[in-house]
């Protein structure tokens, strides 16, 4: 490797550990670090902090007051167009920055290699591609929603060493640690949204907040509820933010009295009687919502496994025995014979408190 690729991997390294300070915050835009570097030594840094704030370029630019003949580290590749924010290409191109290096091109289309030519068009030089695969990871959410038109969307799943999510009664509080659980608040902190169904919100009547002790963008709650049966007086309606009931019924009284309590109400298409899974996916992007939460029974993560609609499975397993009678994981009638079985890849193992946090993938 020479010493040009070794410099630009250490200062993209350093852009990224930028980017990830929006981790709980930017949606629904990408996070974005960026570095100043002139004659080897760091001379200004940024990161896009929140939506309308300003971008990471425009950011690190602001922390010097000469950036001509630098070179600009950036997690993706600058904007090209107005949004709420001017262009990064002009911004760059009138501080003088000489070189710019991306660690990716932004998936909107709106960008999408505009900004690249257009600094190329200014004289300044361009690389693209250093530590791309990490900038895509933190990213994933945004990346799919602008090429696939769907989210991100990751299950929390809490089970006994004997796959079981409750007792047959339904009680569940508490399978794992009060440490696997601090973890799921993080898990909520990062996410767009949280997804849940009707049966959950019945048994539990939950919050689905992030509860933390850091700044967070709180998510959005989405309840599937295809028939209207979430009672008006459920305390999600009641709290900040705002609280979806997505359902095909065409009830107007229900639905007046769920507007009524403080719910937003959308109608989607179904598919036999039930909403439509891949038409919800779509209405989640067209609600910039970049990453999905799923906290759900095993009716509903067993029909977005069967639907290939999960791209991350994470579950806390605790050493615990619950018995045969518990409830699984996953409602997959469809599955009778070993040929069947849905596969998944294991990505990572480790102990959080006295459970183990496994992450895995679906092999689609």
């Amino acid at each position: 490797m020479s010493n040009t690729a070794r410099d630009d991997a250490r200062f993209m390294a350093k852009a990224l550990q930028l980017a990830r300070n929006g981790r709980y915050t930017t949606d629904p835009n990408p996070r974005v670090g960026c570095v100043l570097v002139r004659d080897g030594d760091i001379i200004g840094e940024g990161w896009h902090q929140q939506a309308g704030y300003g971008h990471a370029e425009v950011e690190a630019l602001k922390t010097v007051a000469d950036a001509h003949g630098a070179t600009a580290y950036v997690t993706l590749e600058p904007c090209s167009h107005h949004g709420k924010t001017p262009p990064c290409c002009d911004a760059l191109v009138n501080a003088g920055v000489r070189r710019v290096v991306a660690a990716m091109q932004d998936p909107n289309p709106l960008v999408s290699g505009r900004g690249l030519a257009n600094l190329q068009a200014a004289g300044i030089e361009v690389a693209v591609g250093v530590l791309e695969a990490d900038a895509r990871a933190l990213n994933r959410g945004f990346i799919k929603r602008m090429t696939e038109n769907r989210p991100f969307v990751r299950s929390k799943l809490a089970m006994s060493l004997d796959g079981r999510t409750a007792m047959a009664s339904g009680e569940s509080q508490w399978i794992t640690s009060p440490q696997a659980r601090a973890d799921v608040h993080r898990l909520r902190a990062e996410s767009s949204a949280i997804l849940t169904g009707v049966n959950t919100v019945l048994a539990d009547d939950p919050a689905l907040t992030a509860r933390v002790d850091f700044t967070v963008l709180q998510p959005i709650r989405v309840i599937l509820d295809s028939r209207l049966q979430t009672p008006p007086a459920a305390q999600m309606a009641k709290l900040p933010g705002r609280s979806l009931i997505l359902t095909c019924s065409d009830d107007a009284e229900k639905r007046r009295d769920l507007q009524d309590a403080g719910f937003e109400v959308h109608r989607l298409p179904d598919n036999k009687g039930c909403l439509d899974l891949p038409e919800v996916m779509r209405f989640l992007a067209a609600q910039q919502i970049n990453e999905v939460l799923v906290e759900a029974g095993a009716v509903l993560n067993g029909a977005l496994l069967a639907a290939n609609l999960l791209d991350e499975i994470i579950i806390y397993m605790a050493p615990s025995i619950m018995g045969d009678q518990g409830r699984g994981l996953f409602h997959l009638p469809e599955v009778l014979k070993m040929a069947d079985k849905k596969e998944l890849k294991l990505l990572d193992v480790r102990q959080v408190g006295g459970d183990l946090k496994l992450t895995l993938q679906p092999n689609w």
